[in-house]
Order: structure tokens, then C-alpha cells, then sequence
């Protein structure tokens, strides 16, 4: 099975969990766990928020496109913004790393996804944007441990 999803919105904080949402309804018919969704949902409520913090500045007027795809039990997803792009990403990865110290963000966002996800990839070029790409592989149901 494939299925594919395209959304594009505001890069409004506001919109965060309007993203995280609407993945979360895409991948439903994966029948994935609490868990799963709750995992699935902070990924990418992490990558969106760091496009329209760290890409975007918070300007509203830009645009955040998040792509997903689910094949058999696989979902990845990519979030892309045609912001400043990242410097230096292996920097960025870092825990505690930010590059907007004047905001109170514990600068974990890139490690939580990276955490969280079975591959993260992040594409990114000064001046043209960052495309963050996340591949997690979800459980057959008769995996599970419903102890």
C-alpha cells in the first residue's frame, strides 16, 4: 500500500497543531498504537516548529509544506521551508544547540526528532532553505506487546 499527503500552510505557530493533526489522521489507517501517535505527533510538531522559528523567524507571511507517504508500514515525512537554511547542521544537531538564544527553547528539537524517528535526514542550503526528512517504521499489530 502507498498513500501520499501534501499540506502546505502559514508558518504561524498557530498551525503547529493543526500539522500534527492532520499527520496524525493520515496515518491512521497504519492502526498505530498511543504511542506511536504521540511519537509521530511531537516529530513533527518539532520540525514544523523549527521552520517557522529557525527558518522563517516567525514570519507568517511564508509558507511550511509537509509531505508524508506511508508505504506498507513505513511513514515518512518531510517538512520543507524556503527559509535562511542551517549553517552548520552537524552544530545544529546538537543537544542544547540553538540558534535563537534570546528565546526560551531548550534547543532539543533535532535531537528529539532524531530520537524519535528510525532515519532523519535534513537537506539545507544558506539562503535557499532546509527540507528535514523522517522515516519511521511502525509495528504489524501482531507485534505489539499489549501486556
Amino acid at each position: 500500500m502507498k498513500n501520499e499527503m501534501i499540506l502546505s500552510f502559514r508558518a504561524s505557530l498557530e498551525n503547529e497543531p493543526f500539522a500534527r493533526t492532520c499527520l496524525a489522521s493520515f496515518i491512521a489507517s497504519l492502526n498505530p498504537t498511543i504511542d506511536e501517535i504521540v511519537e509521530m505527533k511531537t516529530i513533527v510538531g518539532e520540525a514544523v516548529s523549527n521552520a517557522i522559528i529557525h527558518g522563517y523567524n516567525c514570519d507568517s507571511e511564508q509558507t511550511v509544506i509537509m509531505k508524508a507517504m506511508i508505504h506498507d508500514r513505513t511513514v515518512m515525512v518531510q517538512i520543507e521551508d524556503r527559509g535562511q537554511g542551517i549553517e552548520n547542521i552537524e552544530e545544529a544537531k546538537q543537544p542544547m544547540f540553538t540558534s535563537k538564544k534570546e528565546l526560551e527553547h531548550a534547543g532539543m528539537g533535532l535531537s528529539i526528532i532524531e530520537a524519535l524517528c528510525d532515519k532523519m535526514e535534513i537537506i539545507s542550503y544558506l539562503g535557499l532553505g532546509t527540507q528535514l526528512i523522517m522515516i519511521k517504521e511502525f509495528h504489524h499489530d501482531q507485534d505489539r506487546n499489549d501486556s
